[in-house]
């Protein structure tokens, strides 16, 4: 453009003949004359046909894979280098440019109107955004899935994020409680995607049917949840950007961690780190000095939401409950009965008439036992042979004293139900007195139940101290006197009698 100016000015202004500027410049004369012509430069026009590619006849695959990752999850589609690849396996022989461009301008007639957003603004403790994520992590050396959810206030782009095992309703509660413990505030409103574990129907425009425990939730904090339209993610389009980001940064490469608590604590940190950078809004503030702006903004915390899910379950004939394939023990006296189990992300409770009668560690894994003995102990009564092979005592911590007597009464006959009595006397005193009581008894080089009895009576008896009140304690007037001779006349008396 600039050589065509140039050519432009010597000869329409400063009346230079073609000859001597084609000179000059090197420039072919009817160049000049086209540039005299028009004050765009000529472009170049293809005489003959572009020669046939080898991408001919290759095109309907590429379009039919581009459609079908189309109708998957953005984070499964393959690339034009991948779609190249598998375009070689299938007989192509020509070089990865021309995939790459078809690959373009199909991405290209793509775009919509859809692909255009309008900027969003929210004031202080008005809204917060939610959203899970499927993250791989190598977890104790193994390759595992995880679900993460993300938080973020959209005044303050507070970030907050943690990882969960699944994407249960129990897990989704335990998420809000931690994410509005981190923030020590409560917004006005939610803006949530449509899962089940929250929108049961989806009605007309903004018209939801909320899962009634979230619903639950929701009231508890005084919080609106407002479900995002269909496929609409601008509507949250913080929170889906967050996914993005922090995949990138704190997921690739690939974490190692011993365990899920130690990835927590790790996202927790990052979850603070992430608030000293620069708001994106306010430029001379970092994310973490608007946030603090904001915090007064929010509603009052309040007590934390108890976040489980319950369900009535069978106790089986073995006082096992099962729930997600695990089974896990409850007290004796409930066998084959219906009680509540309270389902929370990391923890199961067995509740009777709101009281709780059993708890347990959750697990993850499969087909797993969880017994607590004390639950089999009271059956030992009636069932002392039981003690031997029972599945609930095969690994049972207990003292190192009441294990050794453990082993010498299993020895002897009928020694099963004298380690039953003496389970028994645990229950009624504590496990350290009994103990103690066992390491005397060891210690006095004898194992009969007997003498333990008899030493625990003595650990466990208070020393009562007799009083006497001197003051009101009788005198005698006349002293008695030592008289030997009444003696003798008892013995002459028994005589006379004779």
């Amino acid at each position: 453009m600039q050589t065509a100016m140039k050519v432009r000015h010597r000869i329409l202004i400063k009346k230079e003949s073609i000859r001597s500027v084609a000179k000059d410049t090197g420039l072919s004369r009817n160049t000049i004359r086209k540039y005299c012509r028009d004050d765009e430069p000529p472009k170049y026009k293809r005489s003959a046909p572009n020669f046939s590619s080898r991408l001919k006849g290759f095109e309907e695959h590429l379009i039919e894979w581009f459609e079908h990752d189309l109708k998957r999850p953005k984070r499964e589609h393959r690339t034009a280098q991948k779609l190249y690849e598998q375009l070689v396996i299938e007989g192509y022989l020509g070089s990865y440019s021309p995939v790459c461009r078809f690959i373009k301008k199909l991405k290209t007639q793509q775009l919509s109107l859809t692909d255009a957003f309008i900027p969003l603004v929210f004031k202080a403790g008005d809204a917060m955004q939610f959203d899970w994520s499927l993250e791989i992590v190598m977890i104790d050396g193994v390759e595992t899935k995880i679900k993460v959810a993300h938080f973020r206030l959209s005044h303050s782009r507070k970030p907050f994020i943690v990882a969960y095992p699944r994407e249960t309703q129990e897990m989704l509660l335990d998420a809000y409680v931690q994410a509005l413990d981190f923030y020590q505030g409560v917004p006005n409103r939610v803006l949530i995607d449509n899962p089940k574990t929250m929108v049961v129907k989806i009605g007309k425009g903004k018209e939801r049917d909320f899962h009634p425990r979230f619903l639950a939730l929701m009231n508890h904090y005084l919080i609106e949840p407002v479900a995002c339209t269909p496929a609409s993610g601008w509507e949250k389009g913080q929170v889906e950007n967050q996914v993005n980001v922090i995949r990138k940064q704190l997921f690739m490469p690939q974490l190692n961690v011993d365990d899920l608590a130690s990835l927590n604590v790790h996202l927790l940190a990052c979850s603070h780190q992430l608030g000293k950078k620069k708001h994106p809004q306010y430029k001379d503030q970092t994310i973490d000095e608007v946030f603090k702006q904001e915090q007064p903004s929010l509603n009052a915390l309040g007590k934390p939401f108890d976040g489980y899910v319950e369900k009535t379950v069978r106790v089986s004939s073995t006082c096992l409950v099962q729930y997600d394939t695990n089974q896990y023990s409850v007290p004796c006296e409930y066998a084959k009965q219906r009680i509540s189990l309270r389902v929370y992300a990391y923890k199961l409770v067995m509740v009777v008439n709101q009281q709780v009668i059993a708890e347990h560690q959750r697990s993850f894994n499969k087909h797993r036992y969880w017994f607590e003995p004390w639950h089999y102990v009271p059956l030992l009564k009636q069932k002392p042979g039981a003690l031997r092979n029972g599945a609930p005592f095969e690994h049972w911590d207990l003292p190192k004293s009441i294990i050794t007597l453990k082993n010498t009464y299993l020895k002897r006959m009928n020694g099963d139900r004298d380690f039953v009595m003496l389970l028994q006397l645990i229950q009624d005193h504590d496990m350290e007195t009994i103990a103690m009581a066992c390491q005397l008894a060891i210690d006095a080089k004898t194992t009969q139940l007997s003498a333990v009895i008899n030493l625990l009576h003595r650990l466990t008896e208070t020393e009562s101290e007799v009083t006497i009140d001197v003051i009101q304690y009788p005198t005698l007037k006349t002293p008695p006197q030592a008289n030997c001779q009444r003696y003798n006349q008892l013995l002459t008396s028994q005589e006379v009698a004779l």
